[in-house]
Order: C-alpha cells, then sequence, then structure tokens
C-alpha cells in the first residue's frame, strides 16, 4: 500500500473515531500508533537532490510566549514570518484563544511592520489550534489568522491535511516537495496522539548557501528524531539549525484548563500518565548536538522554563532565544 494511501485511511479513521466512548480511546490510541509506524516505515522517499539555496535566512516570530518588548503580545501559539531571500512565507496562525478580531497575529503584525500583502505563500505544519488560529477554526476544517475577515489574496497555503481558508489556495502536502528556491517541505510524519488523534505534522528544510539546512518547526509532535531523520533521508547538507517547537512541558505548561497542566497530558505521543521527562529532554540535546548545528532557538510556546534552560545550556552561544519580534537571521 502506497504512503499516501495510508495516510487517507488513517485520516478517514481518525474522523471515525473522533467521537468514540472514552473507554475505546485506548484502543484507537494504540492502532494510530502502529499505524504512524507502518507510515514511517514505508515512507522511504530519495534524495531530493538540488532544490537551490537562499543567500539569506530571516525568521521573526509573530506569536509564541514570549515577546522582546512590552508592547507585543504572546500566547502559547506558534507564527513566524520567513524571509528567505525574495520569497516571505507565513508558517502557521497562532492560537487567538479568546477569537477577536484583530486577532493577536494581527496586532503584532501591525506594530511590526508586516502586512499580507507583503508575504508570498502560507504554510501550516499541522492542523492543532494554537497553530490554526483556534480550536472553533480546527472543527470547522479551516485555517485562518483571525475571527474575522483576512484577505489572503488566494495564495498558495501548503498544509498537511484537507483544510482551507476561502481567500487562500490550499495545496496539500502528502510528500516531501520543494516550495520554491532553496525551501522545502519534507512531507508530513504522523503521530497518534491519545486525546487529540492523528496528528500528520510537517516541518520546513532550508538550503542556506554554505552554510547548510536549517529547519523550521511547528511542534515537534513526530519527535526530533524522526524530523532530523527525514531531513538526513532526503538531503545531504549538513544541518545547520534547528528553530521552533519540540513540545517539552516537562516542569509546567503554557495551557492550564480548569487547573490541569494540558500540555503535559495532550500532544505528547504518550500515555496520559506517562509524561515527558528530563531524560526525554537530555535525549533529545545529544541527539540534536551530535549533529553540530550552528543555531538552535526552541519555542517556549509547548516547552518548559526548565526545558529551554537545559537547551540553552548546552549550546550555549549558539542558543537563540525565541521571542515575538526578535528576528533570528541566519
Amino acid at each position: 500500500m502506497s504512503v499516501e494511501k495510508m495516510l487517507k485511511n488513517a485520516s478517514e479513521i481518525a474522523l471515525l473515531s473522533a467521537a468514540i466512548p472514552p473507554a475505546l480511546m485506548a484502543l484507537r490510541f494504540v492502532q494510530g500508533q502502529k499505524q504512524a509506524e507502518a507510515v514511517w516505515r514505508a515512507s522511504q522517499y530519495p534524495k531530493m537532490g538540488d532544490i537551490g539555496s537562499v543567500k539569506r535566512l530571516s525568521i521573526l516570530p509573530l506569536i509564541d510566549w514570549y515577546t522582546a518588548s512590552d508592547d507585543l503580545e504572546g500566547e502559547a501559539g506558534v507564527s513566524y514570518l520567513i524571509r528567505a531571500d525574495d520569497t516571505t512565507i507565513l508558517f502557521d496562525m497562532g492560537l487567538n484563544k479568546n477569537q477577536e478580531h484583530p486577532s493577536p497575529l494581527l496586532r503584532n503584525m501591525a506594530r511590526l511592520g508586516v502586512a499580507f500583502d507583503d508575504i508570498d505563500l502560507i504554510v501550516i505544519s499541522h492542523n492543532h489550534l494554537d497553530h490554526v488560529g483556534g480550536m472553533a477554526n480546527v472543527k470547522d476544517g479551516i485555517f485562518a489568522p483571525s475571527a474575522g475577515y483576512v484577505n489572503l489574496h488566494q495564495m498558495p497555503a501548503y498544509v498537511p491535511v484537507p483544510i482551507t481558508n476561502v481567500s487562500a489556495t490550499a495545496i496539500q502536502v502528502d510528500a516531501p516537495m520543494a516550495l520554491v528556491p532553496g525551501v522545502a517541505s519534507m512531507g508530513p510524519i504522523p503521530r497518534q496522539l491519545f486525546f487529540l488523534g492523528w496528528t500528520p505534522e510537517q516541518s520546513l528544510a532550508i538550503n542556506v548557501e554554505g552554510k547548510g539546512m536549517v529547519l523550521i518547526i511547528g511542534c515537534g509532535h513526530p519527535t526530533i528524531q524522526k524530523i532530523i531523520a527525514r531531513k538526513e533521508m532526503l538531503f545531504d547538507e549538513p544541518l545547520y539549525g534547528v528553530i521552533g517547537g519540540l513540545h517539552f512541558p516537562v516542569t509546567a505548561s503554557r495551557s492550564v484548563r480548569h487547573g490541569i497542566p494540558a500540555q503535559q497530558y495532550f500532544g505528547t505521543g504518550r500515555w496520559p500518565w506517562d509524561h515527558t521527562t528530563k531524560a526525554d529532554v537530555h535525549e533529545a540535546i545529544s541527539f540534536i548536538y551530535r549533529r553540530d548545528p550552528k543555531v538552535v532557538s526552541l519555542s517556549p510556546h509547548d516547552s518548559c522554563d526548565w526545558s529551554l534552560a537545559a537547551f540553552r545550556d548546552a549550546f550555549g552561544d549558539r542558543y537563540v532565544d525565541l521571542m515575538v519580534g526578535k528576528e533570528i537571521v541566519i
């Protein structure tokens, strides 16, 4: 069975099982884990070859937990403005927890002098509320930068599952593909989450001339080990940078619901009682460290301060604090 067929079947199963009784959630979880591993084993892609390169790359966080100044707004979501030479990419659309219009994303864009007229394409890493603009959007199968209408000029939007926006041109990514010269989606890597279900997530690989590949990651649900393994499957260039979320809420959660540290239970890919540990963080750090990247920046939207400190200590002057309004220039 092809990878595309397996992904389609798994997505259909996830939709059909979304309303199952809690007693059957464990069965769904186990079956989904097996399906995700089967998709991973079958996803043996050839090298992508020469996708080109960019001379200049910058990442400007528009939405994340910490901000570089008091006039910007933080939240437990992600939206990054990526400038790769002459191409400008909006990567994810934040959370907009209170479903406002204009949203925190739009307000931060205005304060940072960013407009949708300046953006060439959109990439959605995965279909979770903190990346597509809120839970209502997840339920409606859409992505949106605000609760009201925003004209996206029918720009291409590369998505890992069938989600849409009335003013964008959604293109579903089922496998690794070049988007523009020097920039590629590495294709979705699925993971079954206990509460949130089937979660295919794509990351970007950007080839910076004379340096190597910079990975831009939304939440890292597939694990950083598999994301880097996919990069090494597709490209021979060295790993130069790792920027974005890796979901390490070890000692705390940015999102708390009814007194429950939600991120320690949701999105880990484990049984609810089997939380992510400090040892898991150190294992991920060691895995990345062996590739000798020159830039590492961990998103705080889904990782606790202890995890940020562990990464900062491990990578020293190669580590960059990821904050809204603080541009990371490669």
